[in-house]
């Protein structure tokens, strides 16, 4: 089959791999129909990501229909021919965090669990096409897939729901909708989002679903920032406008509520921190570059709340813990629990008070996997999020 293999630093290629095969009484095996090119999927293009191994199968959010299944499956659940969404994480469903809806903290699916443990203190469950370090599991940018635990997290998809409708439930619709959960949105307040990329873009409408009274989103890029005013937001272009002063303005002189870092690892500025965060970065002096995260925390009001979807991966420099102290500032964080929320956001599609679609830009086939990276991590041609069809 065809699938798309990390080779290296900006070196993505569609290679023939063999047919992904029953390991495991609970596999299933699925045609995939529609994948995604994720931004966490550019901190592995960018080289930012430990554990990678040329010829690794990327990509984490996929869909299709299921073709396969081990003798272990519970068939009240998944059939042969189902149309499922895949959660990005892969979950047991029995382990302590999968019984208490923490299902990226599952311990039971990373088979690699010894090396989070000695770099983070405890394991991490393991993730579709997303290093060794979270199992080494083959990923979703291919024609088929095994999905372990496959009568777990995937979900059927109802009748008369299109592909683009629905692949954003593996994970940038949860994902956004648990950041602005996490800001524990009260009637009236206000939401400051860092970035504009496809994360974000869910974060601004699960906000204002959420009750925020208004939300602000900060970028540079033209056409991200007229997604997100499309979205309902007051939207900031970091380059003409200096964020804190203006955030003051927008909140009578208090700043956010709530303050969402959806930039991450990767983040840039035009602050002297900024500056610093590069040049260790390409120095190989440092690993994140938390501008955007100092910047949350500096801005928002004091007693609120920074909520963080952005991925990181290494240690932070330069944290300001001085002023998350004294504003008594609270951060929740991690990876999406995203079986927690398929039914919830399920129904606000069938509802119609969303359309995930909006996001897409670019639709091609897999075959043009290394251009559609290219051109989300220049954010050349307009691209915000591109689907690849098999």
């Amino acid at each position: 089959m065809k699938a798309v293999t990390w080779c290296g630093k900006y070196d993505v290629r569609v290679s023939n791999v063999p047919d992904p095969k029953i390991l495991n009484p609970r596999d299933a095996i699925i045609k995939v129909t529609s994948t995604c090119i994720c931004g966490s999927d550019l901190h592995l293009y960018d080289g930012y990501i430990p554990g990678m191994q040329a010829g690794d199968i990327i990509g984490h959010e996929f869909m299709g229909e299921v073709v396969e299944l081990g003798h272990g499956v519970n068939k009240d659940k998944l059939k042969i021919g189902d149309r499922i969404v895949v959660p990005f994480t892969i979950c047991c469903g029995s382990c302590f965090f999968c019984h208490n809806n923490l299902w990226s903290c599952c311990e039971n699916t990373n088979p690699n669990a010894v090396v989070p443990e000695q770099v983070y203190g405890s394991t991490t469950a393991g993730l579709f096409g997303y290093s060794h370090l979270t199992g080494g599991y083959a990923g979703g940018q291919a024609e088929y897939v095994r999905v372990p635990y496959a009568d777990v997290a995937p979900m059927k998809v109802p009748e008369g729901l299109t592909d683009d409708q629905v692949i954003f439930l593996t994970d940038i619709f949860p994902t956004g909708y648990m950041a602005a959960e996490n800001c524990n949105i009260k009637p009236g307040d206000t939401v400051a989002v860092w970035g504009c990329g496809p994360v974000a873009q869910f974060a601004i409408r699960s906000a204002l679903l959420l009750g925020a009274e208004q939300v602000v989103a900060m970028d540079d890029v033209p056409e991200r920032l007229e997604m997100a005013a499309q979205g309902g937001a007051t939207t900031i272009n970091i380059h003409d406008e200096y964020v804190y002063e203006r955030l003051r303005d927008l909140t009578g002189g208090r700043g956010p509520d709530a303050c969402i870092d959806a930039v991450g690892m990767e983040a840039h500025g035009l602050t002297v921190d900024a500056f610093v965060d590069k040049a260790k970065a390409a120095l190989y002096l440092g690993t994140d570059r938390t501008h955007a995260l100092r910047q949350a925390i500096n801005c928002c009001r004091a007693g609120g709340t920074v909520s963080v979807p952005g991925v990181y991966g290494g240690m932070m420099d330069k944290f300001p813990i001085g002023a998350f102290m004294q504003k008594g500032l609270t951060m929740k964080t991690g990876q999406t629990h995203v079986p927690a929320y398929l039914d919830r956001l399920m129904g606000h599609i069938q509802r119609g008070d969303i359309d995930p679609s909006f996001v897409v830009t670019h639709r091609l086939p897999l075959d043009q996997a290394p251009h559609a990276y290219e051109i989300f991590q220049k954010k050349a041609d307009n691209c915000i999020k591109v689907v690849l069809k098999p």
